[in-house]
């Protein structure tokens, strides 16, 4: 198998859609502006820094979105992906994904954002396969605040692609797989594909692949 596997924020869209949510809940009056901005900054650096508590992240990121539930945040998330995510969603991304398509690659979002921002977001790419941080769920089937499972973030993401492989039974040696991310923070799963691409890399990103080889990609040049 052919496995195509792309980062999302950063690298299919030029924005960060995690970070994005925040400031747009803020717009629509769900959070304090001041507050929400600080400590939204504060773990957006954390990230860029490679020292985010994907946890406690995770808490800050849902809360606003668990105190209106389900129908309200719907709502809300439609009307993001109309005002942020679509304008961001630009022809020489989707050209890529669909190009792997076109050769019959089998294609996958793997992002450390979580599956309410992100899944709508790869519905837009035409991806249907999506490994994203997956929210916990109370009796009543609506999200808690905590993470379910492993979430997909630095090491993360190549245990739950490797959890993904082998529910279609299949191992790592089985599949030629190629990765897009712009992020360091994607190193482990980079070094597991034998194709990784840096594409619109961070600078130790960048540093990195220049020093290994790596294909760089400035898809939004």
């Amino acid at each position: 198998m052919k496995l195509v596997l792309f980062d999302l924020d950063n690298t299919l869209l030029p924005i960060d859609s995690d970070y994005a949510w925040g400031v747009f809940s803020i717009e629509i009056g769900w959070t304090d502006p001041q507050i929400f901005r600080q400590r939204n900054d504060r773990f957006y650096a954390d990230y860029k820094a490679g020292s985010l508590d994907i946890h406690d992240y995770v808490r800050f990121a849902t809360e606003a979105v668990r105190l209106r539930g389900a129908n309200l945040a719907a709502t809300a998330h439609a009307r993001f992906m109309r005002e942020v995510i679509l304008p961001q969603v630009r022809t020489p991304a989707l050209a890529l994904v669909h190009q792997h398509q076109a050769a019959g690659d089998r294609v996958m979002i793997v992002t450390a954002t979580n599956e309410f921002v992100t899944r709508p977001i790869a519905a837009a790419f035409g991806v249907t396969e999506l490994i994203a941080v997956e929210l916990a769920r109370d009796a009543k089937g609506w999200i808690t605040g905590e993470i379910q499972g492993t979430p997909s973030f630095k090491e993360g993401k190549v245990e739950r692609v490797e959890q993904w492989l082998l529910a279609q039974g299949l191992r790592w040696q089985d599949v030629e797989m190629t990765f897009y991310s712009d992020s360091v923070n994607d190193l482990p799963l980079l070094e597991m594909a034998q194709h990784p691409v840096a594409t619109n890399p961070d600078a130790p990103l960048r540093q990195l692949a220049s020093q290994r080889g790596w294909r760089i990609l400035e898809l939004f040049s």
